[in-house]
């Protein structure tokens, strides 16, 4: 076995830390996960260690299915939290893009994902993976492999670079001024 990995257990602190910055006033954070990806108890530990050291309380929602999206981002919004961190898993980020955007916008939340897909579906932010360098680079590995490597032999790899996205229609739309330091530490922003 071989390959290319997104360990949600290195990533999640980052994501919530830059959520954090965007919005600053902010002290409960909404953590929407998916509890059948293999990903989803480490992404809601390594969210909750890291809440507790940035003040955060945080109110944990899982969802399963695409009907269950708005009402939960109903009950984080019922529960006054001030932001969202949502869990990279197929469900929530390979999968239904706009339908989380719109839930996000419909009750005014400010929202963190793991892939740019959301936010050009109209999502806050991204914080993940750069997946065109993944692509280059498992692009090499299946060179290898065709020349014979064996996979065993080939080092499981972590992803290197990742890119920051923000959405500043959906800042306005939220009523939300992204702080300039973040703007600059952008990879893309989206007009």
């Amino acid at each position: 076995m071989t390959g290319l990995a997104d360990i949600q257990t290195v990533i999640t602190p980052k994501r919530l830390e830059i959520l954090k910055a965007a919005v600053p006033r902010a002290t409960r954070f909404g953590l929407l996960w998916t509890p059948t990806a293999p990903s989803g108890r480490p992404f809601v530990q390594a969210a909750e260690d890291t809440g507790g050291k940035l003040g955060l309380q945080l109110l944990t929602l899982s969802v399963s299915t695409v009907a269950e999206f708005d009402g939960a981002f109903a009950k984080m919004a019922h529960d006054r939290v001030g932001a969202v961190l949502v869990h990279g898993a197929a469900l929530t980020a390979r999968h239904n893009n706009p339908l989380l955007a719109e839930a996000a916008l419909k009750h005014r939340l400010p929202t963190m994902f793991g892939v740019r897909d959301n936010v050009v579906a109209g999502g806050l932010m991204s914080y993940g993976p750069d997946h065109l360098d993944l692509t280059r680079r498992a692009a090499v590995y299946i060179d290898k492999i065709l020349k014979g490597a064996k996979p065993a032999d080939l080092p499981i790899e972590q992803a290197s670079k990742y890119q920051l996205v923000v959405n500043l229609k959906t800042a306005k739309a939220l009523g939300l001024t992204i702080p300039q330091s973040l703007l600059q530490r952008a990879d893309e922003v989206i007009q």
